[in-house]
């Protein structure tokens, strides 16, 4: 069932203290990258805290186990015999970034044309936490209860990997039993367009270290005979595509499972339009989309392998000297379609890295971190629910989507609570600009999405009771 137009009603009487809601979790700087204050993730979980309290729940918790930043747990008991809804997001955001770029100050949530909101973390993923909060704080408001039991966790290093997560979750396994997975980090399509995401691609990423000399060297004495290490590096990490940018990794894709005809039709059928898939890139006038072109953009995002060199490192160009460099490195970060195995992707990279070095220089290699994808079949009451929900909210019926990103802590979310179907859904949108300069929020969507949460909570009033 929908929710009670009482409850809608009060959602939107309290849009506006949603809005500055957000506004102050997002003025607080919380970066979970190293090298940033480890106080500014403590107050941002405090300010989670004290809105959870403001939203009615019974029950607020601050966990901080040894070596993880804080995660905020919160419930609200509605009855033994509703089902119980676990509730994720985060709340630690990524580094600013350039500030000189941001259009405002990145921790200083501005107001901006076409309904955006723009600060450092206002999508990604405050915006979440806000939207659970309001939702249940306008049930709350208008009915004085609420349909299902709810649990929510705020964690606070999703973005630097949520190396403790599963840890988390198996300690916290009893505490944390649910029926239903609601997770909201993740995009829609298009603005306006609700989105339902059924697949993540996994993640390798690897730093290459080479070294070509045992000390830098006048560029013009030695130049010639003698080789640089950042042009031997630059021919290594050349091989790693073909000239269409497909991974060209002997064996690589031999485990990327192939799409069913249903599959690819239904990709075929979701909105798509390569212009404003490249303006809303920001891909220069020349430039070409890479991959197989027999493919659709969107299976090449979404289900295919990719690869990318998202760090090198060799000499500032600030204060650079006419030398021939000793040592150059680079992080090479490979996307993997859901249902690879990123131990055995990982395994092939390295070698393929380390097997011919160019020039006869010294390559080591080491694994910085990987994780798997993550696939799910989209049917039963609980997506049933979502579809509902979602069509109420935006007034538009949603999407099922990928998506090229990869969230490490989805898989363990589904394998510790017993395989309770997990619900993607979130706010970001194509031009959003999530974890660059300008991040930003639609706020026609925000609203959107807070009413989808309210209906969404009473449509799972009847979902069979299993964990929670």
């Amino acid at each position: 069932m929908p929710a009670p137009d009482s409850v809608i009603q009060a959602l939107n009487a309290s849009f506006e203290a949603s809005v500055d809601a957000l506004c102050t979790l997002a003025r607080i700087p919380s970066v979970s990258a190293p090298g940033y204050p480890i106080a500014a993730l403590q107050a941002s979980a405090e300010a989670v805290a004290a809105l959870l309290r403001s939203a009615g729940a019974q029950s607020t918790e601050i966990v901080a186990p040894a070596g993880c930043h804080p995660y905020v747990l919160g419930e609200w008991v509605a009855g033994s015999d509703r089902p119980t809804l676990l509730l994720y997001a985060h709340h630690d955001v990524q580094p600013p970034g350039r500030e000189d770029r941001w259009r405002s100050p990145p921790f200083e949530p501005t107001l901006g044309e076409g309904e955006r909101l723009y600060g450092r973390g206002v999508v990604d993923d405050k915006a979440g936490v806000v939207v659970f909060a309001a939702a249940i704080r306008a049930w709350l408001d208008a009915t004085g209860s609420l349909p299902v039991n709810i649990k929510l966790v705020v964690e606070g290093e999703e973005e630097i990997g949520s190396d403790h997560l599963a840890a988390f979750l198996r300690d916290y396994r009893e505490r944390l039993a649910a029926d239903v997975i609601v997770l909201s980090d993740t995009a829609n399509l298009e603005a306006g367009l609700p989105s339902i995401t059924t697949s993540l691609r996994g993640l390798v990423n690897v730093d290459v270290h080479l070294r070509a000399l045992d000390h830098p060297l006048h560029s013009g004495m030695w130049g010639g005979p003698v080789l640089d290490a950042a042009t031997a590096l630059s021919r290594l990490l050349a091989r790693l595509v073909d000239d269409r940018g497909e991974v060209a990794v002997p064996g690589l894709g031999e485990d990327v499972p192939a799409l069913s005809d249903a599959e690819r039709a239904a990709l075929q059928a979701l909105p798509f339009e390569e212009a404003q898939f490249r303006a809303d890139a920001g891909v220069v006038s020349g430039g070409v989309l890479g991959g197989d072109p027999a493919r659709s953009a969107l299976e090449r995002l979404w289900r295919r392998p990719a690869i990318a060199v998202v760090a090198l490192e060799a000499a500032p160009l600030a204060g650079a000297a006419n030398q021939l460099l000793a040592e150059a490195s680079a992080r090479v970060g490979l996307r993997l379609a859901p249902g690879q195995d990123p131990a055995r992707a990982a395994e092939r990279l390295c070698h393929f890295l380390q097997e011919d070095p160019p020039f006869g220089c010294e390559v080591s290699v080491e694994v910085e971190s990987l994780a798997g994808g993550w696939h799910t079949d989209p049917s039963g009451p609980a997506f049933e629910a979502a579809v509902r929900a979602l069509a109420r909210g935006y007034g538009r019926s949603p999407v099922f989507i990928g998506c090229g990103g990869s969230i490490p802590f989805v898989g363990p979310f589904a394998e510790v609570l017993d395989g309770a179907p997990a619900l993607l859904l979130g706010l970001e949108d194509p031009i959003c600009n999530a974890h660059g300069e300008n991040e930003s929020l639609h706020l026609g969507d925000f609203r959107k999405a807070m009413a989808s949460a309210a209906h969404l909570f009473d449509e799972l009033r009847g979902f069979p009771r299993t964990g929670g």
